[in-house]
């Protein structure tokens, strides 16, 4: 598989991150909440307007914007 934004993960797909293509304030925040290279995350809900999206992460479930999820890239397992 190759690597693709976190954003066109399907729901129920895990994958590992790669990397954070984010400005610094973003990054920080990203790094935090657990969004670092090497960790696990799996979509788990999208709202109505498929925007945010859930997702599971270091045992708990964050909500991300789809532009923010867009500059996360993964590796689907």
């Amino acid at each position: 598989m190759k690597v693709k934004p976190l954003s066109q993960l399907p729901l129920g797909q895990t994958a590992n991150i790669v990397s954070l293509n984010t400005g610094h304030e973003l990054h920080r925040r990203l790094l935090e909440l657990g969004f670092f290279p090497g960790n696990y995350v799996t979509p788990l809900y999208r709202s109505p307007f498929h925007d945010p999206v859930a997702y599971w992460i270091m045992g708990s479930v964050i909500a991300l914007r789809c532009e923010e999820a867009g500059q996360i890239l993964v590796l689907p397992l």
